[in-house]
C-alpha cells in the first residue's frame, strides 16, 4: 500500500479549484473518487499509527461538497481533503485534524475548536485559579519547537464575571484554544510526511493530558466521572 499523500490529490484540487462547478466535476467523478480512496486509505494508516500511542474512537473525512445554504461562496466543491481523529470521551479530551490543499496550504491542527459553554467556563476558571500547570506546558522549548504557540479566537476583552486585570486574562479570554502546523506541497507529498505527523501527534500529549484533566474534574480536583 502507498505510504505517501498521492500528488494526484493536489493536482486535482488544482484543477477544481479553477472549474468548480457541477459539469466539470461530474465529467471528473471518476478520477476523484479514486484519488479519495487512495487518500481515505493514508488517513486509515494515521488513524492506526494514532491509536498505538493514544485512545482515539473514529476517524471522519468530510465530503467535498460544501454547504452554500449560508454562504457568498456558492462554489459547490470543497478544494482540500480533510479529517479529523477523536480521542475517546468523556475521559480524554481534544482532536486531531489533518487539512491537506495545494499551494502549501496543508496543517495540522490540534485542541480546541468549539469547547461547549460548560467546558469553556470550566477551562477558564482553572487559568483563574492556576495557570502555572498551562504555561510551563505551552512553553517547553520542545513542545514549542513542533507546535509553536497557542492559537485560536478571543474576546476583545474579559468574559463576563472574570477580571480584565487577571494576570492569566490572554488565557481566560480565548474562545478556542488550538496549535496549528503548517506544511508546503513539497513536504505533504515526501516519503516522510505520516512519521512527521504522528510524531507531531505524540508531542501535543502533555497538553492533551493537561486539559483533560481539567474537564473531567471540578475545581477541587474531584472527578466528575
Amino acid at each position: 500500500m502507498n505510504l505517501t499523500i498521492p500528488k494526484s490529490a493536489l493536482d486535482f484540487f488544482k484543477k477544481l479549484d479553477k472549474n468548480n462547478n457541477r459539469d466539470w466535476f461530474n465529467e471528473h467523478k471518476k478520477e476523484f473518487k479514486a484519488i479519495e480512496t487512495e487518500v481515505k486509505n493514508i488517513y486509515t494508516i494515521i488513524f492506526e499509527n494514532i491509536k498505538s500511542h493514544d485512545d482515539v474512537d473514529k476517524l471522519k473525512m468530510f465530503r467535498i461538497y460544501r454547504d452554500v445554504r449560508f454562504s457568498k461562496d456558492k462554489t459547490p466543491y470543497k478544494t482540500h481533503f480533510g479529517g479529523s481523529f477523536h480521542r475517546t470521551k468523556p475521559k480524554l479530551r481534544g482532536g486531531y485534524y489533518l487539512h491537506l490543499a495545494p499551494n502549501n496550504q496543508s496543517f495540522l491542527a490540534t485542541g480546541f475548536w468549539e469547547p461547549n459553554k460548560d467546558d469553556l467556563f470550566r477551562i477558564r476558571k482553572e487559568f483563574e485559579m492556576d495557570d502555572q500547570e498551562m504555561r510551563k506546558i505551552i512553553s517547553n522549548k520542545k513542545f514549542k519547537s513542533v507546535w509553536g504557540s497557542l492559537l485560536g479566537d478571543e474576546l476583545k476583552t474579559a468574559p463576563r464575571d472574570f477580571d480584565k486585570d487577571h494576570p492569566a486574562i490572554d488565557l481566560i479570554k480565548k474562545k478556542q484554544y488550538i496549535f496549528t502546523i503548517k506544511y508546503t506541497d513539497k513536504e505533504v507529498i515526501s516519503e516522510d510526511f505520516l512519521k512527521e505527523v504522528d510524531n507531531s501527534f505524540k508531542a501535543i500529549r502533555p497538553y492533551f493530558d493537561y486539559m483533560s484533566d481539567v474537564l473531567t474534574t471540578d475545581l477541587n480536583g474531584e472527578s466528575l466521572l
